[in-house]
């Protein structure tokens, strides 16, 4: 009676009665209304009506249908006259214009943009996603996923729904049905992420997917077997869906499948599939009739005829049949050689609207399968057509290559793959920078490439040759070569702009030999008009003499530090006036970050070896509480320290400028208050409005978008646990060193983990290294050692015995069905 129902609400709901609705549906209640039926306690969702635009209008008309829906729901809908009606607060203040509002408990529960509920769909969708809230969970990653398969598993199976957007009918179906089933399934609602792909799911995909988790299954698997709902997603369908999982596995029958009653509800509209059994083989038809009803499950109930019954009529001849629910009490027999068969037949049974979004998504994926494992790729096969213009860069080979490099005081030459995507992208990006240094009349570079596909030998000479360089590895590389030098390698961002600045950076002297007072404060002060108002750091080296025995390993971090860093070299009078305007004593270094005015440098003194200077030097540089992008992240992750990363979000107004400087004001709080504690961690910061690609990195570090601003401890040196500051929870500096030390004390739970540095090929087919290894498995195996031939041959006969009582058995069941991978129905 109860399943009835339930069956009749769903159905009401999902629109089989439907009433021309208007605003004056709507009930109007007044202000002591209002305030008796909050104080109740009841679930009310209410518009507070000011002034009515053509908007609000169509959104009352809306609003007036939603009523009768979400009523069933508990859910009392309604709005107040603030023109006759004055209500404290939500007809005074200018938010309530654009809102709606839910109250529960007594109390405003959530207020809605009317932006996010425009039509009838999106407001029950929405406010039933409000309060079931806590039951319904939203998943990111697959990691969240088997979190939450471990969580339920032997408790609740999953019913997982994705959504291309929130507010549509297909989310309203999810929501309606969770409300009526919350209490048996644990429902997870996804809209996007990196969990798609575990799903096989193309994110460009329009169609919404349900998958049901059979996590109450006893599997020895980690993850829990999963069936795809195969029709388009309603409220109906689903709701067949759910009944359907619930069908027995396998039913047992002793009577002709003709004989056989018809599927009962809430199963009449499912088709029956027979295989046959004797007694000879049970329990072997047994499992792999359970085989198969893994893999048909959602899409036909599976019984199995035991023929030791006399009942049992059907020829011999056939050891399977089926029945359509169309075709009332007609059985079709079939002599079925392979599994597949009955799941093709099925398959084909899909109605024409599932196939033709599925054609539609194949299309899809088609269209992209040139994306192959990144961005960088999709974009090059995207512009596969587009001819790159190499007028301006010189094609290097093994004959010109000597008497090019000679011809200008910086070459810059770039070794890439025609066939790598990667490569083709930097070809492009560097030839830009050809073009904006061909518009610099006082350039003296050349920008050269080498095509190491058909240019082997110059890629890969040898060390101690005439080349000035190791052989290339990697692909794209970019090398700056300057005559009777040593190579320098360029190892930043592989963009124009990027890339054009280091150039522009490496063409002064590296260190530049400074003799006057007004070339030092050129030096320091004159930007680069080239780089468009980006100031690099600077660093001044003061020796007594230019002969001095610091002046070289000065000299080789300097240039270690070229195209990133101006380096400038004083001696004799002018280093000691220096020294004394700063007081140190010589030799010493004067660095100038680009943060930092040049009145206050950091000091440091000569180091006994290059690489320990420079290390000096680039701490020196290091701002103490920098601003991740994407450009500088690489740079900041070499270091190898755990990030202590604040996210906050774009400011609309005044206000939220102030909040996040005084957000940042206390994570340089956190560094000053920490002291030699805080060595270990790298403060840092994302502005999420100037770096969006921020929001996607919060998000696969928790699972979901945390309320802003939040602040985590991630790529810690001991492992991949990721630590979230407590959300909503004020950011004051005492308080996070207190949480920093819960977290080295072990008393801190780990709020995610770091997905795995794994890049598998994008398909079986592109795994070369795995058919080198089947290639060299096979050859071994085809030519043993000698001393190992007998006993092969000894195992052979072993082999042919087993294989042979094997093939005898498969013979005695031939009736039946063969046997297939009894795990073969998850779709993991």
């Amino acid at each position: 009676m109860w399943m009835c129902i339930a069956v009749f609400l769903l159905w009401m709901r999902s629109g089989g009665c439907t009433e021309k609705a208007n605003t004056s549906d709507l009930i109007e209640y007044t202000a002591a209304d209002f305030y008796e039926k909050l104080h109740s306690g009841k679930m009310m969702f209410i518009y507070f009506e000011h002034q009515v635009s053509p908007t609000i209008s169509l959104f009352l008309v809306e609003l007036g249908k939603s009523a009768d829906a979400l009523q069933d729901y508990g859910v009392l809908v309604g709005k107040v006259n603030c023109n006759k009606e004055l209500v404290h607060t939500y007809c005074t203040e200018e938010r309530a214009l654009h809102t709606a509002f839910l109250f529960r408990g007594g109390k405003e529960f959530l207020g809605f943009d009317l932006d996010t509920v425009f039509d009838v769909n999106s407001i029950v969708s929405e406010v039933l996603f409000a309060i079931l809230r806590e039951e319904v969970k939203y998943v990111h990653t697959d990691t969240d996923l088997l979190a939450m398969e471990k969580a339920v598993r032997r408790k609740k199976d999953i019913v997982l729904g994705y959504v291309r957007s929130l507010g549509t009918q297909e989310h309203r179906s999810m929501m309606e049905t969770a409300y009526v089933y919350g209490s048996k399934y644990q429902f997870i609602l996804i809209t996007g992420g990196p969990v798609l792909k575990h799903l096989g799911v193309n994110e460009l995909s329009h169609s919404s997917r349900v998958w049901f988790l059979h996590c109450t299954t006893p599997k020895s698997s980690e993850r829990c077997p999963l069936t795809r709902m195969r029709k388009p997603l309603s409220t109906l369908s689903l709701h067949s869906f759910l009944q359907l999982m619930e069908a027995p596995l396998v039913t047992e029958v002793y009577e002709d499948p003709s004989s056989v009653q018809l599927p009962q509800f809430p199963y009449q509209q499912t088709p029956q599939v027979f295989l046959f059994s004797r007694p000879a083989t049970k329990h072997l038809d047994l499992d792999t009739a359970t085989t198969l009803a893994w893999r048909l499950r959602g899409l036909a109930l599976l019984v199995l005829v035991h023929r030791q019954s006399p009942a049992v009529k059907t020829p011999s001849e056939y050891n399977a049949a089926y029945r359509l629910p169309e075709k009332s009490s007609e059985v079709k027999y079939l002599t079925l050689q392979v599994l597949d068969e009955v799941l093709e037949l099925f398959k084909n049974q899909d109605n024409e609207e599932e196939d033709e979004d599925e054609g539609v998504e194949e299309d899809d994926e088609d269209t992209h399968f040139g994306k192959l494992d990144d961005e960088v790729a999709m974009s090059f096969y995207e512009s596969r057509g587009n001819l790159l213009d190499m007028d301006l860069i010189i094609q290097l080979t093994s004959n010109n290559f000597h008497a090019t490099v000679v011809q200008s005081s910086l070459t810059v030459v770039l070794f890439y793959l025609r066939w790598d995507a990667v490569s083709m992208s930097c070809l492009s990006s560097f030839i830009e920078v050809a073009e904006i240094l061909e518009v610099s009349s006082d350039s003296d570079v050349q920008m050269c490439a080498v095509d190491c596909g058909e240019w082997t030998d110059l890629c890969a000479a040898q060390p101690g040759g005439s080349l000035p360089f190791q052989p290339i590895t990697t692909f794209p590389s970019i090398l700056l070569l300057r005559p009777q030098q040593t190579a320098q390698h360029y190892r930043g961002m592989l963009g124009s702009e990027a890339l054009y600045r280091f150039i522009v950076l490496s063409q002064p002297e590296s260190p530049a030999l400074l003799s006057t007072q007004e070339e030092v404060t050129s030096f320091l002060q004159v930007p680069h008009a080239e780089l468009a108002g980006y100031k690099p750091g600077r660093v001044l080296g003061l020796f007594r003499t230019q002969t001095h025995t610091g002046v070289p390993l000065f000299t080789e971090a300097a240039n270690s530090l070229r195209g990133e860093v101006l380096s400038g070299l004083l001696t004799d009078g002018l280093a000691e006036k220096w020294a004394a305007e700063h007081t140190v004593d010589l030799p010493a270094l004067l660095v100038f970050p680009s943060w930092k005015t040049h009145t206050h440098p950091s000091i440091l003194s000569l180091s006994t070896s290059a690489e320990e200077l420079l290390s000096h030097i680039n701490t020196a540089l290091l701002h103490p509480l920098p601003e991740l992008t994407v450009e500088n992240l690489p740079s900041f992750l070499s270091l190898g320290k755990a990030l202590l990363l604040l996210f906050v979000g774009e400011e609309e107004d005044e206000i939220g400028q102030r909040q996040n400087q005084a957000l940042v004001e206390e994570m340089r709080g956190v560094v000053a208050l920490g002291g030699g504690k805080m060595e270990r961690y790298l403060a840092c910061w994302i502005h999420l409005g100037r770096t969006p690609a921020g929001m996607s990195v919060l998000g696969s570090y928790l699972g979901s978008m945390p309320p802003l601003p939040a602040l985590v401890l991630t790529h810690l040196p001991s492992g991949d646990e990721i630590y979230q500051y407590p959300p909503n929870t004020p950011i004051v500096a005492s308080s996070v060193l207190q949480w920093l030390q819960r977290i080295e004390g072990g008393t801190e739970s780990a709020a995610g983990m770091l997905g795995e540095d794994s890049w598998p090929p994008n398909a079986y087919f592109y795994d070369f290294l795995k058919a080198m290894d089947m290639q060299e498995s096979n050859s071994t195996q085809q030519h043993p050692p000698e001393g190992e031939v007998e006993e092969e041959e000894e195992d052979e006969e072993d082999v042919n015995i087993e294989e042979h009582v094997m093939l005898k058995e498969a013979t005695d069941s031939s009736s039946s069905v063969p046997t297939s991978d009894p795990d073969t129905h998850s779709e993991l």
